[in-house]
């Protein structure tokens, strides 16, 4: 009797797949080894040390899904798959059936047929959690509604270029307890670091994220006083008032209007603190101009360092 054998994909998969979906997922130790690998890939430029490239990334390709639009996580994330040796397929919302009903897990099953890595920059964060269910590639989480790991995992990278290791240092949130507020939290916990969030009350933080950090032993403090967030920090960090999608642009100003950080505020920090926002900024609302372009700025460093960071994330993702 004449048998066949199951068709096989043409692509070898790993063993475990690695999602970078949440910093509050991955072990301290993991995110100290990405860490430390985004300042070995600075450090040696663009060609990418051979260590540091993942097993087979000559053939290796990253679909980037843009539900949002973006300039840092584009860029970053084409140059940073190309530098460590790969290829890239961008792809905006409409350019998926999934903007015309097809369900995001099938999508995602078509995807893992065709590529290594999926990086999604999305609207709501269940739909990356959705493509991570379905997908056998990892899936990178690009920015979300709930949480943006990617932007943070730079951020400290920065800190520790200016500042030294960043365990148990303190660092200050001012503005919206938003998505970076939350990946900020998780990474207090993973890092080690104090952290004190400056918030208006009607925007703290998602409780449950509070909770979560202060059960798994983080030193978190919420207040809503910018002066007492600040006092003595090494770091202070700021955001956009008004997201991409957001309606209600009037009263998040008139909310957030005491928490902008001008010059007054930023002497309240540590001698030698920095100032970081992940762009885009509005100078003159968020922040004035004279701390973002001054001399304690490291944002254009920050955002130099997504590249690196997102060049260490991938290589982690894909078996480094």
């Amino acid at each position: 009797m004449l048998t066949r054998s199951q068709p096989k994909s043409s692509r070898t998969r790993p063993k475990a797949v690695r999602h970078f979906l949440d910093l509050d997922q991955i072990s301290a130790a993991q995110l100290r080894r990405i860490v430390d690998m985004a300042h070995a890939m600075k450090k040696a430029g663009k060609r990418t040390p051979k260590e540091l490239r993942p097993k087979g990334i000559s053939d290796a390709v990253l679909a980037m899904i843009f539900e949002k639009p973006s300039t840092r996580t584009r860029v970053s994330f084409d140059l940073a798959m190309r530098q460590l040796g790969g290829q890239t397929i961008p792809l905006n919302h409409a350019d998926l059936q999934t903007g015309r009903g097809e369900p995001v897990s099938d999508t995602a099953k078509v995807l893992s047929r065709y590529v290594d890595c999926i990086m999604l920059r999305a609207n709501k964060h269940e739909t990356l959690l959705e493509y991570a269910d379905h997908a056998t590639v990892p899936v990178v989480n690009g920015l979300t509604d709930v949480s943006h790991p990617c932007q943070v995992i730079a951020d400290i990278m920065t800190f520790e270029e200016s500042k030294g290791p960043i365990k148990g240092r303190t660092v200050a949130w001012v503005g919206d307890g938003n998505n970076v507020a939350t990946s900020w939290m998780h990474a207090a916990v993973r890092f080690g670091f104090e952290l004190r969030l400056a918030c208006p009350p009607q925007l703290n933080p998602e409780a449950r994220v509070l909770d979560w950090a202060r059960a798994e032993g983080g030193e978190i403090l919420l207040t809503d006083e910018a002066e007492e967030a600040v006092k003595a920090a090494d770091c202070v960090v700021t955001d956009t008032w008004v997201s991409m999608g957001q309606s209600d642009a009037t009263r998040r100003k008139q909310l957030l209007s005491p928490y902008a950080v001008d010059d007054a505020l930023m002497k309240r920090a540590a001698k030698g603190a920095v100032f970081m926002h992940c762009l885009p900024a509005y100078r003159g609302l968020e922040v004035s101009a004279s701390v973002i372009d001054g001399p304690q700025s490291v944002v254009f460093d920050e955002a130099e360092n997504r590249l690196h960071a997102q060049k260490a994330i991938l290589a982690w993702c894909l078996g480094v």
